[in-house]
């Protein structure tokens, strides 16, 4: 989850489409290069230890004027965690920050 967050702060595309699940990734990632991430708040971790095979991880992002809050899936594939998807956990509808190019 840091290093996903680390790259959409420093605009590290190539990791975020080589650490999203094949599954559920688009053809291409982009990140919104005016957006200025300032923090990130881990608010509650289950599982994804060394023995798990997923893990959910809720946080929130912090940006210049706003927050993101997503309650984020991953998967184990080939001994990597993959992102698998996200909701807002308020909402349940699907998280934005990352859009599709």
């Amino acid at each position: 989850m840091r290093a996903r967050y680390s790259a959409f702060a420093l605009g590290q595309e190539n990791f975020l489409f080589a650490s999203w699940h094949p599954a559920t990734r688009p053809e291409e990632v982009s990140v919104d290069p005016a957006t200025r991430w300032t923090g990130l708040e881990v608010v509650e971790c289950l599982d994804g230890g060394a023995d798990d095979a997923v893990g959910v991880v809720e946080f929130v992002a912090h940006f210049a004027g706003g927050s993101l809050r997503e309650r984020s899936r991953f998967e184990r594939r080939a001994g990597r965690w993959v992102y698998l998807d996200g909701a807002d956990p308020a909402t349940s509808e699907a998280p934005t920050g990352v859009r599709s190019a």
